[in-house]
């Protein structure tokens, strides 16, 4: 069994994995090209930086899904979580940090550990299937030799360079009264769609508003043109009122149950977009309203009416990888398994998504050179639902970087009473009760690790 592990990027993701592999006593080395040659989007050469924000999000585990991933890796003893906790900032329910302090504490704790050598260099090839293991935890800004490198392995349809990213909905969130099921034209599994109609006066007030709404700008390092394929939708309004109509919301092939007698004038369909069916995508909605302005206008649409969104739409510079397709699920590069992909590259999305999957890769690269057998995380676990997105197959032609949300987890609907009744829960309560499942589940699965 090797008695190394090289890692690729000292981001979130790189440090996480490096702080695991070496407390499993295994000798890492961590490639990181800064501060020889650096990114568009990075300005130190610490370990961990956060480029666009201090902020990691609610800290609140008994309601929130990204809390509750906050909580699950304190308890496994993550890097970065000890070293957000110690540089912590005010901010309410979430944890923000101050931005040099976390990224120095990381970088310091790292360059300490007797076991983690750092080697400054930029990798621009795959190691051959020879070498040690491998992760690459190069982040959604990898250098263009290590991507074209990646891309000559994997092959270019499965390296995607900027993500067009439309709203994802929590399905329970849609008015059923309003919309429903039916593919165009009866093709295919007639629940593979859900469809909202619209009247002439709605549609061109929902164009209107796409018109008028504050949208984000590009950092400079994200400028890219557009390809016809993958439009912000209020771009393709930009081109004529009625663009729309003949785009995404054409209401062709589609009959609406509700008023069979009258044709919709236009149509938003929502899409299947996980496996358990409780998230649907908004078909040909990338956009970069900002997100508040993304809310008030697509609960414009109706049966969206009290929709809650798992995913805002977006465009920005990204590069991930199709995983479902191309890794097994320890992480392993299918072609070539002495090498894991970790972090954002992979599909995960968020400082600590990334952080949380480069603790996996650590960890079951680890295991492997221990001759041990890895433990999965549980699917009730934030852990085992963010790899269980980057093992979802349902839409792989589709596949889009996520957060991580309740939607991934496998569905709670309701509870039993004591007197034997069934009782649905909503709102707060669901959402504890996917926490409270989650860190039962986990507390079982660390136990064994």
């Amino acid at each position: 069994m090797s008695a190394k592990i090289h890692i690729i990027g000292a981001g979130l993701a790189g440090s996480e994995a490096a702080w695991q592999a070496a407390q499993r006593g295994i000798e890492v080395i961590i490639h990181e090209m800064r501060p020889q040659k650096t990114s568009p989007a990075h300005q130190t050469s610490w370990c961990a930086e956060l480029v666009c924000s201090n902020s990691l999000r609610s800290d609140d585990h008994t309601n929130s899904a990204i809390g509750l991933l906050h909580e699950e890796m304190r308890r496994v003893d993550s890097l970065i979580m000890a070293c957000a906790d110690a540089a912590k900032v005010p901010a309410g329910g979430a944890l923000a940090v101050d931005r040099g302090e976390f990224s120095q504490s990381v970088t310091c704790r790292l360059r300490e550990h007797p076991l983690i050598t750092f080697c400054p260099e930029e990798v621009t090839s795959l190691p051959p299937a020879d070498s040690d293991l491998w992760i690459i935890a190069a982040g959604p800004l990898a250098s263009p030799a290590l991507t074209a490198a990646i891309s000559q392995e994997i092959g270019n349809q499965s390296l995607h360079f900027y993500d067009a990213i439309a709203p994802v909905i929590y399905k329970d969130s849609i008015n059923f009264d309003v919309v429903w099921y039916q593919s165009r034209y009866d093709k295919g599994n007639r629940t593979d769609y859900i469809n909202c109609p619209l009247t002439e006066e709605q549609y061109y007030a929902f164009v209107h508003a796409l018109l008028e709404g504050e949208k984000v700008e590009f950092h400079e390092f994200e400028k890219a043109a557009y390809f016809d394929g993958c439009l912000p939708i209020e771009v393709m309004a930009e081109r004529g009122l009625q663009t729309l109509v003949f785009g995404p919301m054409k209401p062709i092939g589609l009959t609406n149950p509700h008023t069979p007698n009258k044709k919709p004038y236009a149509v938003v369909q929502l899409r299947q977009d996980n496996r358990q069916d409780t998230l649907r995508n908004m078909v040909g909605f990338q956009t970069k309203l900002k997100h508040d302005e993304q809310r008030r206008i697509f609960q414009m649409i109706p049966g969206l009416e009290h929709a809650e969104f798992a995913r805002l739409g977006g465009i920005h510079r990204n590069t991930f990888i199709k995983s479902p397709l191309l890794l097994d699920r320890e992480l392993r590069l299918k072609t070539r398994p002495h090498i894991r992909f970790a972090g954002q590259i992979t599909g995960c999305e968020g400082y600590v998504e990334s952080a949380a999957v480069g603790w996996s890769a650590g960890y079951f690269a680890a295991c492997e050179a221990l001759g041990r057998t890895p433990q999965m995380p549980p699917p009730e676990t934030a852990f085992g639902a963010m790899l269980g997105h980057l093992q979802d197959d349902t839409d792989i032609e589709n596949y889009q970087p996520m957060n991580i949300n309740f939607g991934l987890f496998p569905l709670i609907s309701g509870e039993m009473t004591k007197s034997g009744k069934f009782r649905k829960l909503k709102g707060a309560e669901r959402k504890q009760a996917y926490c409270r499942r989650a860190l039962a589940k986990f507390d079982e699965w660390r136990q064994k690790l």
